[in-house]
């Protein structure tokens, strides 16, 4: 199922990312062709800007995504509406503000980009910044309500938003370039009604009555919000290592090759984040499962998901790595159409940027796997090494000997560096290779239940549902539970795997899955039950006068605790036992 489950958020993921930034893309590919390289030069000093705003967004989806994989995980609705309902309150607040600052302030702020104080560079810095900022609000609700989607299993309606949203910039774009001559403003306008477009789109669920997340201002708490920005901190410190990054990298290029130097380097840039959509995709899937199966204390779930990630970040960093390179020359002179060191150095650029995205795909399942498992100091550390510390020091040591050249090994360097840190760091602190009984998870030896005090099933058929239910019940005496209970046991996993059997095995004709897995909590038994059928939530709707709900009911009233929730499309029922009674 970890395997199925990654596949279809992986897919998700990365094709959300993938349009995302592909309105940057646009933008920079139109403002080359139209507009020229002084122009492309200016979208490259604004690009800290577009980064921040970003940072912002990208803060408060990853304190989402981890906030509400907790409550998940351990079956607490109410937590995860809590979670939803102080993410948009702080999404509206926050991306107002950013708007308002940059509209105020954008001719000092396109200054201390290094656009100067005057002439043309500097007036389209600020007219881009000033037309993209408008859309602050819609780009940053944008980001947060990709995981809620995620976690609703709406893929399908998440990718109708971001596949318009790139259709409406390049109808836009083209607009302001050929009709209204609006220049860098339209453009940056462009992208923020494109931005909206989407949001639009997104937004039926969310005010449908299917949405599974309820907004709640009786919910809104000082300690809800905090603990979402604490949540959120060390993928602020990634998107701010980025921002910082790039400052300097602008600085350092103008400083040897000018405008030249600064346009090749944001086409790499842009170019460059459009093929980290894998990253992107690897990351967001570690960052929420690891936080669902962590809550539910499931190592062998959390080793699973993360060899699953490993192997994908090998195989998905080969094949973009391959065709990129293959097509640099060709995805640069859509920027850069003329013939000349702009052009070369973009191309150059591009291929060195390749080597590095398996290193990136691994460090963003690790670190994102260490965010959501508590280790924030640690992922903080990891986010401004890999994406500020590391490739600026490689460029400006290698410029030192090679020249502007030198300064195109700034990626797979950073990532490379960081990926040889996370190494050290986990032989260091775990006395094994990385590779070793899974040192690289940095659990603690006791985290979770051991393997003794575990079982896990996967059922498929009826005759499943006996052979694992008298599993269950020989795996309870064994472990010194008297046989009332052993039986109580077996009994909830006969009646609970039955129905879904019966009932959600058989609705859609579609095959199906479902997973069982007991824990032995000293006075305590957890059962999870979790399948990938059409929603059914046993404990809060049992029909009257329906004869298969007997069973349910049963169930239910034999339970000290019943948890359920749905997400990621999946049922998850959790059921706690007395031992003692």
């Amino acid at each position: 199922m970890i395997r199925k489950l990654v596949r279809q958020m992986l897919t998700a993921q990365i094709f959300s990312a993938l349009t995302v930034s592909l309105c940057l893309l646009i933008d920079n590919v139109m403002i080359g062709r139209f507009l020229g390289v002084q122009a492309l030069a200016a979208y490259g000093l604004a690009n800290p800007v577009l980064l921040f705003t970003g940072a912002i967004g990208t803060m408060l989806g990853a304190g989402v995504q981890v906030i509400c994989s907790r409550s998940l995980g351990k079956g607490l609705q109410e937590e995860t509406n809590a979670g939803y309902t102080v993410a948009l309150l702080l999404t509206a607040c926050i991306s107002v503000a950013c708007m308002v600052l940059v509209l105020l302030a954008g001719g000092s702020l396109a200054s201390a980009l290094g656009a100067g104080s005057s002439g043309e560079l500097f007036t389209e810095t600020r007219n881009y910044m000033i037309g993209f900022v408008i859309g602050a609000p819609a780009s940053m609700g944008a980001l947060i309500l990709v995981p809620f989607l995620q976690m609703a299993g709406q893929s399908g309606l998440l990718i109708a938003a971001v596949l318009s949203m790139t259709v409406a910039d390049i109808a836009l774009d083209l607009l302001n370039v050929l009709v209204f001559h609006g220049g860098m403003f339209g453009m940056g306008l462009a992208s923020s009604i494109s931005y909206y477009v989407a949001l639009v789109i997104a937004g039926f669920y969310f005010l449908s009555h299917k949405c599974v997340f309820r907004f709640s201002p009786r919910l809104i708490s000082r300690k809800k919000i905090m603990e979402l920005l604490r949540s959120g901190v060390p993928s602020l410190f990634n998107m701010a290592s980025a921002v910082i990054m790039t400052f300097f990298m602008n600085r350092l290029l103008k400083s040897m090759d000018g405008s030249v130097a600064l346009a090749a380097f944001s086409v790499v840039t842009t170019i460059g984040n459009s093929v980290n959509c894998i990253t992107t995709g690897i990351g967001g899937v570690s960052l929420t499962l690891s936080g669902i199966f962590y809550n539910e204390e499931d190592r062998n779930g959390l080793k699973q998901l993360m060899e699953t990630l490993i192997r994908n970040s090998f195989i998905l960093g080969i094949c973009m790595g391959v065709f990129v390179l293959l097509m640099a020359p060709v995805f640069v002179k859509v920027f850069i159409p003329a013939l000349g060191r702009a052009q070369d150095m973009a191309i150059l650029g591009l291929r060195i940027f390749c080597a590095g995205l398996i290193p990136c795909c691994m460090n963003n399942a690790l670190k994102n796997e260490y965010q959501a498992t508590g280790r924030v100091f640690l992922t903080e550390s990891i986010s401004m090494l890999e994406g500020a510390a590391f490739p600026l020091l490689a460029a400006w040591v290698i410029s030192r000997f090679a020249g502007v050249q030198g300064i195109w090994v700034y990626f797979a360097a950073g990532e490379l560096l960081t990926l040889i840190f996370i190494g050290l760091l986990i032989i260091n602190r775990t006395h094994r290779m990385p590779w070793q009984d899974s040192a690289y998870l940095l659990l603690k030896e006791d985290f979770g239940v051991s393997e003794e005090n575990l079982l896990e099933a996967d059922i498929y058929t009826m005759e499943g549902v006996t052979a694992v239910a008298e599993q269950a019940q020989q795996f309870c005496i064994e472990h010194g539970q008297n046989s009332r209970i052993s039986s109580h046991i077996a009994l909830c996993i006969e009646e609970m795997a039955s129905n879904t059997i019966q009932h959600g095995f058989s609705r859609d004709g579609k095959p199906h899955h479902l997973s069982v897995r007991i824990l032995n909590k000293k006075a305590q038994w957890v059962l999870r039950f979790r399948d990938d059928c059409s929603a059914f939530d046993p404990v809060h709707y049992v029909p009257e006068g329906n004869e298969d709900a007997l069973g349910i009911r049963l169930v239910m009233a034999m339970a000290q605790e019943a948890t359920y929730t749905y997400s990621l499309n999946l049922n998850n029922l959790m059921l706690r036992l007395d031992a003692g009674k």
